[in-house]
C-alpha cells in the first residue's frame, strides 16, 4: 500500500449533472480519505471547453454538498494548468522519454486504414519515433511518450488485482498534440502527482487508462499512486445505468424527497459491502470502509431497495434534524415555507409520523392532518366513514372531550368510556374518530393526533366532521 498521508480525490467532467455513478465515485473516496485522517480533493476537468459549463461545475458542487461530501482546500481547474502539463511534456522530450512526431491525422487515418485492410494491427507506430534530429522538418509536430516497447506494464488493482497488458499492444501516447494542448491522459497524471494524490479511486471504465499513466508516471520517477478501479453501476435489468432506468443526478434523488443520510447509505452499500449489514450511520460506514469491501461485478441500482433503507433512516433520524431536512426539501422544491403554526405542529408530530414514511413527500403527506385547520378537505374514504351513525357516536363523544384533562392517559379513558357507554368496541369509534381528525382514514393514532392540534383545534373538527 502507502505510507504516505492519505490523499483521494474526485475528479468530475462539468458538462451536465452530478451523475449518481460519479456522485458514488466520490462518497467512496471521501469515505477512505476522511476515515484515514487523509484529504479528499476536488478537481474540475474542465479541459472540453465547448462541453464545460459555469452551471454544470455549480451542479456538482450542489450534489456534493447534498450528500455532505465536504472537501480540503479550493476545487482545482485542470485547464488552468495547462502550462504546468506543457512543461511535463517538454520534460519528458529533453531527457528522451517523449520525442516529437510530425505525422498529420491526415497520415495516420490512411495507415489505418490501409492496415485494417489488409488485415494488420491498426496501432500506430510513428516513423518519428526514432528519427535522427536533423531530419526534422519546419511543422507542427505532436510530443509523443516514448513507451516501452517490449515486457508488460502491470498495475495492481485494489479492487480488480493484478491487471497486466503486453507493451507491444500499446501505442506512443500523445502528450501534447501540435496546437500545444496537452491530452486527458497527461493531464490527469500531472494533476494528481502535483496535489500528492495516493489512492486513484474511479470507475472501471478508467483501467485501460491506467496502464498507460503508469507509463507516464515512471518515465518521470515519479511514484504511483495505489490503484482502485470501482466496477460501474448498471440497473435492474443488468445493462449500464442510463435515462431509461429513472433518475441519473443527484439533484433529481433530493428533488424526489430521498433523504440524505438513506442515500448515502444506499450509495455506500453500492458495490461495497461490510458482512450482512444493509442500515448504518454515517460514522459506522467510516468505520468500516475499505477497498477490500469493493466487489469486482457491476451493482445493480433498486429503487425499493433505496426506499426501504431511506424509509429505516427516517425512522432513525433526529427530529429537530428532520425538521430541517424536511424544510431544504421543500425550498429546494419549491413549495411554500411553513407557516410558525405549521412548523410547531409538525415538529410535535415527527415522533409519531416518521417511522411511517420512505421519502419527504411521503412525510408531508402523513403531516396532512398537522398542516391544516378545520374545516378539512377530506378523501372519499374517510367521507364513507362519516356516515349517519358515525357522527352520532362523535356527537356522544364531544361534550366529554370538552372537559376532558388534554393527557394521552385521560383522553384514551374518555374515548373507552363512550365506546362503553355505546356498548361498541374502541374500533367502532376510533375509525370515525380518524375520520374527523385527519380526513384520512389511514394516520397515526387518533391520541397522538389530537395531543398534537391541542383540545380547540379537535372540538372544532369534530363539529366540522358532524355538519
Amino acid at each position: 500500500m502507502t505510507d504516505r498521508p492519505v490523499v483521494t480525490r474526485f475528479a468530475p467532467s462539468p458538462t451536465g449533472y452530478l451523475h449518481i455513478g460519479g456522485a458514488r465515485t466520490a462518497l467512496f473516496n471521501w469515505l477512505y480519505a476522511r476515515a484515514r485522517g487523509g484529504q479528499f480533493l476536488l478537481r474540475i476537468e474542465d479541459t472540453d471547453r465547448a462541453r464545460s459549463t459555469p452551471e454544470a461545475t455549480q451542479a456538482i458542487l450542489d450534489g456534493m454538498a447534498w450528500l455532505k461530501l465536504d472537501h480540503d482546500g479550493e476545487a482545482v481547474s485542470q485547464f488552468a494548468q495547462a502550462a504546468r502539463h506543457a512543461e511535463v511534456a517538454q520534460s519528458l522530450l529533453a531527457q528522451g522519454a517523449a520525442y516529437k512526431c510530425f505525422s498529420t491525422q491526415k497520415e495516420i487515418a490512411a495507415f489505418r486504414e490501409a492496415a485494417k485492410a489488409e488485415g494488420r494491427s491498426t496501432l500506430f507506430r510513428s516513423p518519428w519515433r526514432d528519427a535522427d534530429p536533423a531530419s526534422h522538418p519546419d511543422a507542427p509536430y505532436a510530443i509523443r511518450i516514448k513507451a516501452p516497447r517490449e515486457g508488460e506494464t502491470v498495475i495492481d488493482d485494489q479492487v480488480q488485482g493484478k491487471v497486466t497488458w503486453k507493451n507491444d499492444q500499446l501505442d506512443d501516447m500523445i502528450l501534447l498534440r501540435s496546437d500545444g494542448t496537452p491530452t486527458y491522459m497527461l493531464a490527469v497524471v500531472v494533476d494528481d502527482h502535483d496535489m500528492g494524490v495516493t489512492h486513484v479511486i474511479r470507475g472501471d471504465d478508467h483501467l485501460a487508462n491506467a496502464a498507460r499513466q503508469t507509463q507516464v508516471y515512471q518515465a518521470m520517477g515519479w511514484k504511483l499512486p495505489v490503484w482502485a478501479h470501482i466496477p460501474l453501476i448498471h440497473g435492474p435489468d443488468g445493462k449500464k445505468l442510463s435515462k431509461r432506468h429513472g433518475a441519473l443526478g443527484v439533484e433529481e434523488y433530493r428533488d424526489m424527497g430521498y433523504p440524505v443520510e438513506g442515500m448515502r447509505n444506499y450509495l455506500t452499500r453500492l458495490g461495497w459491502s461490510h458482512g450482512d449489514d444493509e442500515v448504518f450511520t454515517t460514522a459506522q460506514a467510516l468505520e468500516w470502509f475499505d477497498l477490500d469491501g469493493i466487489g469486482k461485478a457491476p451493482a445493480r441500482f433498486d429503487f425499493k431497495k433505496l426506499e426501504n433503507i431511506c424509509g429505516q433512516h427516517l425512522a432513525m433520524a433526529e427530529e429537530a434534524a428532520l425538521l430541517l431536512e424536511l424544510e431544504a426539501f421543500m425550498t429546494a422544491t419549491g413549495l411554500p415555507a411553513f407557516e410558525e403554526w405549521q412548523r410547531k405542529r409538525v415538529s410535535d408530530a415527527l415522533y409519531c409520523l416518521k417511522d411511517r414514511a420512505k421519502t419527504l413527500p411521503q412525510l408531508l403527506e402523513k403531516a396532512h392532518f398537522a398542516l391544516h385547520n378545520a374545516p378539512l378537505e377530506r378523501d372519499e374514504k374517510s367521507l364513507k366513514a362519516l356516515d349517519t351513525v358515525s357522527r352520532g357516536i362523535l356527537a356522544e363523544l364531544t361534550p366529554h372531550l370538552q372537559t376532558a384533562s388534554w393527557t394521552r392517559e385521560a383522553l384514551e379513558e374518555t374515548v373507552a368510556q363512550t365506546a362503553d357507554s355505546q356498548g361498541i368496541k374502541l374500533g367502532k369509534i376510533a375509525q370515525p374518530l380518524r375520520a374527523a381528525l385527519a380526513g384520512r382514514t389511514v394516520s397515526p393514532s387518533v391520541f397522538d393526533m389530537m395531543l398534537i392540534i391541542g383540545r380547540e383545534e379537535t372540538l372544532a373538527r369534530l363539529k366540522d366532521a358532524q355538519d
